[in-house]
């Protein structure tokens, strides 16, 4: 019951969030103008856009197809394709995208894969993908002035505070894994600090169950010590991976026939959105997205930023959300189907 009424709020705040943005996005727009502009563009360029989709889902399977095997687990990559969309379509549609991994844990369980060895994967993976992020966001900001002085003045503050939080996440996870025992202290600390505010209540059951979870933390620690291969060839796919998915808007630019701004100008203000929402509270960044869009990329659009926006963020979050969807029903009806052979009894 309780997790019903969690996904109904769950659904309730996605399709109110976007709602809110349709309103917000073309409240008073032309909206025949801009869907002429839209029939206009040469669709050839949209084609590699949802391919780019496509191999950003496909690559986070990879990672897991190749962790796991460092782990003598040998799955199929079809099979792991299928974690990686559940755990896409999860987050795309949850606050936070908290709801992907618990999902991904729940299907991994299927295939007998033990929790601890899931959770430390994707606890890697998780590390690894704000890691990137939190690269680009500050080699843009010590090596990219003229950069954020050309296109970001006017979103500056969203993309300080967002790249501080990347910072701070990736930073404490850090401190999770390579030293459980100073971060328990200090959250435990932090516990004992709100409960005497009356801000928390105090729970011996919280307690308990944050000081069980460390020892994900230690195992995560002893993973990246032992495979430090495995770990450096993970950033590197996830490099290629997230850079995928930026370069969606660079198709978006190509479809419209534009010319005269760098391919690398596109794919790092893609990146510039991607660090200032990633750690907002919202489905896919949702609202968030779309404004900081028509802001940072009217000097490259130009009359068109409203249809290229609907374009990229079409491609780029909407069918990756109706993809991963599709995979996620896929996979629980393989699971079912699958489940109920296993229980049929056989005939002599």
């Amino acid at each position: 019951m309780q997790s019903r009424k969690k996904a109904i709020g769950n659904a309730v705040f996605l399709f109110a969030v976007f709602a809110l943005t349709v309103y917000g996005v073309f409240h008073g727009e032309d909206m025949g103008a801009m869907m002429q502009a839209i029939r206009q563009v040469d669709i050839r360029f949209l084609v590699p856009g949802v391919c780019f989709v496509l191999f950003f889902i496909w690559g986070e399977s990879i990672i897991i197809w190749y962790m796991m095997r460092s782990f003598r687990i040998y799955l199929k990559k079809r099979v792991c394709f299928l974690f990686s969309s559940v755990g896409f379509f999860f987050s795309c549609i949850t606050p936070s995208a908290t709801g992907g991994q618990p999902m991904q844990i729940y299907y991994m369980k299927k295939e007998r894969i033990p929790i601890p060895v899931a959770t430390v994967i994707l606890m890697v993976v998780t590390i690894t993908y704000k890691l990137v992020l939190v690269v680009i966001g500050i080699g843009i900001l010590l090596f990219g002035q003229g950069f954020l002085h050309r296109y970001l003045e006017e979103i500056l503050p969203v993309y300080y505070v967002g790249l501080l939080l990347n910072v701070f996440c990736v930073s404490f996870m850090t401190v999770l894994v390579f030293h459980p025992v100073l971060a328990q202290k200090i959250v435990l600390t932090g516990m004992d600090w709100l409960e005497r505010l009356h801000l928390l209540k105090k729970k011996q059951a919280r307690r308990e169950r944050f000081v069980a979870s460390m020892d994900v933390y230690r195992e995560t620690a002893a993973y990246l010590k032992e495979h430090k291969r495995v770990i450096a060839v993970v950033i590197a796919v996830t490099f290629v991976q997230r850079l995928a998915l930026f370069a969606v808007t660079w198709m978006v630019y190509l479809a419209f026939r534009l010319e005269g701004t760098p391919v690398l100008d596109l794919v790092l203000l893609q990146g510039v959105i991607s660090v200032s929402v990633d750690m907002l509270p919202l489905p896919g960044g949702m609202g968030i997205s779309e404004t900081l869009f028509l802001k940072i990329f009217k000097t490259v659009f130009a009359a068109v930023t409203l249809p290229a926006m609907v374009l990229s963020r079409g491609l780029s979050y909407y069918s990756q959300l109706l993809v991963s969807a599709l995979f996620t029903v896929v996979a629980q009806l393989y699971y079912t189907v699958r489940e109920k052979n296993q229980t049929v009894p056989q005939r002599e």
